[in-house]
């Protein structure tokens, strides 16, 4: 992997939002202070509105309605701790969570955040879906039903769709493009913090481009890919919701938060430091989602098999070359870091660019490494030392899409351009 930002892995912890919330039911005393005035408010109120918060009421008037809070169940089975004394060995817990979504079109596709309706992994370790997924809607009380039409757990994305829901309470949110936002450009975040549905806050864009581990890996590492950082309050149950610009399109799916609190042992709490996956991910990757049947879409495969095994508590996992010692890697002509190329599938864009595998196997010290074939170091610029690493340069590519590779074999450096095909898409 490579390595984090120092504040990021030092000091801060990066939390999903999508957990369910106690919600806080104390009652605050009203001050005189916050007494609204007898005989209700100026009449020169709404004169006095500045044009930046009518453009937010406006918004929020005309796009809240196609806001969705998402409820999730999943059935739990626990080992009993007490089941020696009643015969039972085991129990099964409800674990239940809250996030939001937003509707996408009129057929009510709605996008949202991995992570608000995941559930156990199959037998398999393949990501799965909640048990049971409702939504709601703003203004309604009864909730419905709802599907996975798919799941992208790299992303962190997933779309659902509700059932037998009317047609008329489809209220679609554009979607924006996330390549042309400005730092400082105003952002309005929608959703359910704490449980608190159709709430709405609002911030700057932050930063644009903030480079951020975002997905679930089959590691269990997350994918560093590039996120839009905004000031805008988000919580816990804020995700999967709309970052909106001040012209009501989605700019980012709001997913995660910076939280000292954390790591001091308080709840996670937003400290003015959100992220957002930006809408134009979300776009490239829709249209796979809404044909995943219910399945998973992962990212574009190239073709390649990481060939650097190492033993860890979890089983055998793949690693990169910067965990090799300085000594092995010279004796052996490898470079500092690196993805060691284990296998090429035949056919692949891996394999039509030339990739080739390693030829030999040495086994030392509980870890395996094959040499003799390619060793990835960067791709696009940017440098590679785990498969993670080229699965971000991969996120955002399309069919027809080139990855130029840096390739060191036996001690040499070479550029190989790797163009993906359909087979590179499932």
């Amino acid at each position: 992997m490579k390595s984090r930002s120092p504040l990021l892995a030092a000091t801060l912890v990066l939390i999903g939002l999508g957990l369910g919330a106690t919600l806080l039911r104390d009652q605050v005393p009203l001050g005189a202070a916050q007494t609204p005035p007898a005989g209700g408010a100026p009449a020169a109120e709404r004169a006095a509105r500045l044009q930046n918060e009518q453009n937010t009421m406006d918004i929020v008037r005309k796009y809240e309605p196609g806001l969705v809070f998402i409820s999730t169940e999943q059935d739990v089975v626990r080992q009993d701790p007490m089941g020696w004394m009643y015969g039972g060995g085991t129990q099964t817990q409800v674990q239940r969570g809250v996030g939001s979504g937003f509707f996408v079109n009129k057929a009510g596709d709605i996008l949202t955040n991995y992570h608000v309706v995941a559930g156990e992994e199959g037998a398999g370790g393949e990501p799965g879906a909640a048990d049971r997924i409702t939504i709601r809607l703003m203004g309604r009380e009864e909730s419905v039903p709802a599907r996975v039409i798919g799941l992208a757990p790299q992303y962190d994305l997933a779309l659902i769709r509700a059932e037998k829901l009317d047609p008329s309470r489809v209220t679609p949110i554009p979607l924006g493009n996330s390549d042309a936002l400005g730092v400082g450009q105003k952002a309005i975040a929608m959703g359910a913090p704490f449980g608190l549905d159709f709430s709405v806050t609002e911030g700057i864009v932050s930063s644009a481009s903030r480079t951020i581990p975002i997905g679930f890996s089959a590691s269990g590492e997350g994918i560093m890919q590039k996120a839009i950082q905004t000031d805008a309050a988000i919580n816990p149950g804020n995700s999967g919701g709309p970052l909106l610009d001040s012209g009501g399109n989605v700019i980012g799916i709001n997913t995660q938060i910076i939280s000292p609190g954390v790591q001091a042992g308080g709840v996670g709490q937003s400290a003015g430091v959100g992220f957002a996956i930006p809408i134009n991910a979300a776009k490239n990757l829709l249209p796979r989602l809404q044909k995943a049947a219910g399945g998973v879409v992962t990212a574009p495969l190239m073709g390649v098999a990481a060939g650097f095994l190492v033993q860890s508590p979890q089983g055998v996992v793949t690693a990169g070359l910067s965990l090799l010692g300085s000594d092995a890697k010279q004796e052996l002509g490898l470079p500092e870091t690196g993805l060691v190329i284990g296998e090429v599938t035949p056919g692949s864009p891996a394999a039509r660019a030339g990739l080739q595998g390693g030829t030999e196997k040495q086994t030392f010290r509980g870890a395996q490494l094959a040499t003799g074939g390619d060793v990835i170091v960067k791709a696009d610029g940017e440098p590679v030392d785990a498969l993670e690493d080229l699965q971000a340069v991969l996120l955002d590519k399309r069919e027809g899409d080139a990855v130029t590779l840096d390739v060191v074999r036996g001690g040499k450096t070479r550029q190989v351009k790797v163009t993906l095909d359909a087979s590179a898409f499932r």
